[in-house]
């Protein structure tokens, strides 16, 4: 089982965060608060999943609720990066429209 990890990198108006390993039920939490907190941070926040491996239910879980914290703040959540399994399954989820950020952003990223 692959562990998790989240990190951030703040610039001025987006926060990009930087998670790996597996987002499941184990990870939940603390995905949950790490993107929040992103969310509370900045008006754009980007998710890099370049180094995810797994997303379940709960991973989506938390992708939809930092989504709609963004969206009530006025703000965007993008998520980038997402190839294998984790593109599939934010392909099968549509949210992989919902969260894909506008080209001009994605070379930055």
């Amino acid at each position: 089982m692959a562990s998790f990890e989240a990190r951030t990198v703040a610039e001025p108006g987006r926060v990009t965060v930087i998670l790996s390993g597996d987002c499941d039920l184990t990870a939940r939490d603390r995905l949950t608060a790490v993107l929040l907190d992103a969310v509370d941070r900045a008006g754009t926040v980007f998710v890099d999943v370049a180094a995810v491996g797994f997303l379940d239910s709960t991973g989506v879980h938390a992708l939809v609720v930092a989504h709609h914290a963004a969206r009530g703040r006025a703000g965007r959540l993008h998520v980038v990066n997402a190839t294998g399994p984790v593109a599939t399954v934010l392909r099968l989820t549509g949210l992989d429209a919902l969260l894909r950020a506008p080209a001009t952003e994605r070379r930055h990223v």
